[in-house]
């Protein structure tokens, strides 16, 4: 069954606020600043202040029940801030992309249907004026940490100071745009912000989770823990065993159970999240039961491996949801860093020698759309759009830098004849190499120093090995050297946190608002930041330039030229080998557990699922 997200119903209207302009606060463009329910990035929330709930939740869901999550991979940390952990935080403490957050918060929550839009969770109110150079969060009175503890403003000082000084790189990104904090009243806090803030820094600092003072010591808190830590969500942490599961447990004494943002949420009296070494033996174990949701994103798995007796039996069905959000980009990502893929011309060449034709056909069952754009299938997308004159102006000189037909529009990414030996991307690959200098002798790729072409893809599952595998034998017909390692889990998170691969698979996941996320993927300052995710270790001045117009436009107008300009950058530095997406988002669930009839434009939303009373 494909489920329409309920976007698609609320799509005009919010398409009429975006247009608004100037960005505005909960009023209208150009008001004073008074404190707020919400906040959005452009235009005006679209739920007003006496929402009941959000439109993708069922809000008298049935409560009750443990559900069981199974996920790939390993941890052991549970400290939401330690750099040291990042990449092996247990699952759902904070921030979780399927998950949510269960056990710390941020002030403002973000609407999982408006391209970004955060109403008041800590926070009961937002204030800030119409050229953004402040914002203040005025506290909840009744907010509580799960031991009984009041959220309080000098919580936020603490937690901003901690988060500048030891937290992950893109917290010190967000607040050394900050030039004072301070508190302005019992509980209200307020930012002042420098000369480096954009539009968007109001909506972050909101998005900031809020750490105990009392509960967490500065000495150690860039260091791991597995001590169960206090937060102000709706589930205490009540058993760990590193790397294999964790178990969060109900309050039931949680302070925001009653808030309209939080109806229709967090159904369950307990969730347990088992984690798996092993892609196979996690869906085995879905296959078994001993999980309930299994979120697919192969579609040859999808295709075939839902044949056992569960599904013929009606005990686990498969949905298909629509989505309104742009495509997340599926590539492999060339370490720039590297010497081998410093020059364009050889990313290029390499770029045109992934089959994706082949591929789709022999490995996904023709599932996958194929991917030219990093804004693929929105109005983000620059693909078969001409640059337009107010993209011209905002690129100035940096224009010179984009290719011809990316420029104008016409660009998409290569077409083959399906056989993986297409002998005329095999020649438009050979001449770009030859323009960097490279020759084919003997049988293999030299470089202008007499070296092979050679490289090593990094793969972490059986499924990238088989891609890579593919890729690699296009590659060798011109004599290029491209071996595929797989990894474990924990080598492959380790080696990928120090930049230590040459090419590796990733997917960027993608939204309706682009902002100072973007930093991170792309900027020059997260090049070499321990803990970032510029993999492909961009550092240019124009890319840079094109992020900080994003972040700083007031008008949607102004805001979809600046990522359109951004996007025939990224596309011509050619960066990536982009692969493909799916249309749509899936998943497997046993029967027992229910979802409302609307979702929001990310898809399914696994905090508004519950459990079936009668399994209970």
């Amino acid at each position: 069954m494909l489920y329409q997200t309920s976007w698609t119903r609320l799509n005009i209207a919010i398409a009429s606020l975006s247009l608004a302009v100037g960005l505005s606060v909960g009023g209208p463009s150009g008001a004073s600043a008074e404190p707020v329910h919400g906040i959005a990035m452009q235009g005006e929330p679209a739920l007003p202040s006496d929402f009941d709930h959000l439109p993708y939740v069922n809000p008298d869901a049935p409560q009750g029940g443990r559900m069981r999550y199974g996920v790939y991979g390993t941890f052991d940390n549970l400290n939401p801030v330690s750099v040291k952990g990042l990449l092996t935080t247990a699952r759902g403490i904070w921030a979780d992309p399927e998950f949510g957050s269960l056990v710390f918060e941020p002030l403002l929550q973000r609407s999982a249907d408006e391209p970004f839009t955060l109403y008041g969770l800590l926070a009961e109110s937002v204030e800030t004026d119409p050229d953004r150079t402040f914002v203040e969060f005025t506290l909840n009175p009744q907010a509580r940490f799960s031991d009984g503890e009041p959220v309080t403003v000098d919580d936020v000082l603490f937690t901003c100071e901690m988060l500048r000084d030891h937290g992950r790189p893109f917290y010190g990104a967000w607040l050394k745009k900050v030039e004072k904090i301070e508190k302005v009243g019992e509980r209200t806090v307020r930012f002042t912000f420098n000369e480096q803030a954009d539009r968007e820094l109001p909506l972050l600092l909101g998005l900031l989770p809020v750490l105990p003072k009392h509960a967490f010591d500065p000495k150690t808190i860039d260091e791991t823990t597995l001590k169960p830590v206090i937060g102000s969500g709706p589930y205490v942490i009540s058993e760990v065993e590193p790397g294999q599961r964790i178990v969060y447990k109900k309050n039931p004494d949680y302070w925001g159970k009653d808030l309209p943002i939080k109806r229709g949420i967090d159904n369950y009296d307990e969730i347990q999240i088992d984690y798996y070494r092993d892609i196979n033996a996690q869906f085995e174990a879905f296959k078994k039961g001993l999980f309930y949701v299994y979120l697919e994103g192969n579609p040859r798995h999808w295709q075939t491996a839902y044949d056992f007796p569960a599904v013929t039996n009606g005990d686990v069905v498969k949905e298909a949801f629509e989505t309104g959000i742009p495509a997340n980009t599926r590539a492999f990502v060339f370490n720039t860093r590297r010497p081998i893929f410093q020059d364009v011309h050889v990313r290029s060449a390499l770029s045109l020698l992934f089959d994706f034709e082949w591929a789709n056909k022999n490995l996904y069952y023709g599932a996958y759309k194929r991917i030219s754009s990093f804004f693929e299938n929105s109005e983000l997308s620059s693909v078969g759009q001409p640059a337009s004159e107010k993209e011209k102006a905002l690129l100035g000189n940096y224009a010179s830098q984009i290719e011809p037909d990316v420029m104008d529009g016409t660009y998409r990414a290569p077409v083959s004849d399906g056989s993986g030996t297409d002998r005329k991307l095999l020649r438009a690959a050979m001449s770009e190499l030859q323009d960097a200098g490279y020759s084919f002798a003997n049988g293999r790729m030299a470089g202008p120093d007499g070296k092979p072409l050679s490289f090593e893809i990094m793969a972490q599952t059986d499924d990238e090995e088989r891609l890579a595998l593919a890729y690699s034998r296009t590659l060798s017909r011109l004599g290029i050297d491209a071996t595929v390692r797989l990894v474990d889990d924990a080598q492959y998170q380790a080696r990928k946190q120090e930049f230590d691969y040459d090419m590796i698979l990733f997917t960027y996941t993608a939204s309706l608002s682009p902002g100072a996320e973007q930093v991170n993927r792309w900027g020059s300052s997260a090049k070499d930041a321990v803990g970032s995710f510029n993999y492909a270790g961009v550092a240019d001045p124009a890319v840079d330039a094109m992020i900080e117009k994003i972040v700083t436009t007031r008008t949607r107008d102004e805001f979809v030229a600046a990522v359109r300009a951004y996007d025939r950058l990224l596309i011509s530095g050619h960066y990536v080998v982009p692969l493909f997406y799916l249309p749509e988002k899936w998943l497997a669930r046993r029967n027992f557990i229910e979802h409302p009839e609307a979702t929001p434009v990310t898809g399914y939303y696994l905090p508004s699922f519950w459990m079936d009373p009668s399994h209970q």
